[in-house]
């Protein structure tokens, strides 16, 4: 499954923009990301606004110029940039989310659901989920109209949620203090 890496977000919580922050030893969140997907997906793009601003090789999808920072765009992007049938997507802001919360996502899959996402008890991880081609003539119109509820979709298309109980996993750097916070607990699984 084709794992899209959604970088294109406008940071403004975090005051500059998080996919470049340094993270786990490496010089940017996304490149630390990039690469531990790499290991688990036989493809990985990362979808965002431009591919200058990153200093390594990847497989860059980048969003309409003319759309504000908006998953919808990386959605339809990703769908028209590749031909599979459902991708798996996964914000660049969650760097816990391991292999065991991606093979549940993937085990819980099924042909007839349009998605499958990640939930907690705080609620449901939109960017943490596989989504199916049957969504892109949705992802367009939410786009044209400028709708980027992905929760209003999600519940009104079949979508099953993947209960999880680990809250830490889903942990996103929104504020400079949870990026601090994820920098103090980052370890390396093999040091």
């Amino acid at each position: 499954m084709h794992c899209i890496l959604f970088a294109g977000g406008k940071s403004s919580r975090m005051g500059e923009d998080k996919s470049l922050l340094p993270f786990g030893g490496f010089p940017t969140l996304t490149q630390f990301q990039y690469d531990r997907l790499c290991k688990l997906f036989t493809h990985v793009s990362v979808s965002t606004k431009t591919a200058d601003k990153f200093d390594f090789d990847a497989s860059f999808i980048l969003d309409p110029e003319e759309v504000a920072y908006a998953p919808t765009a990386g959605f339809v992007s990703s769908f028209r940039a590749i031909e599979d049938e459902r991708i798996m997507v996964l914000s660049v802001d969650t760097p816990f989310v391991d292999d065991a919360v991606f093979q549940s996502l993937i085990d819980a899959d099924e042909r007839e659901l349009d998605a499958v996402v990640a939930k907690t008890a705080t609620g449901s991880h939109p960017l943490c989920g596989i989504y199916h081609r049957s969504l892109l003539e949705e992802f367009e119109r939410m786009l044209r109209e400028g709708d980027h509820r992905l929760g209003k979709l999600l519940a009104s298309r079949h979508t099953k949620y993947v209960e999880f109980e680990d809250e830490e996993v889903f942990s996103n750097l929104n504020h400079p203090h949870e990026y601090q916070q994820a920098l103090s607990r980052f370890y390396e699984p093999n040091k």
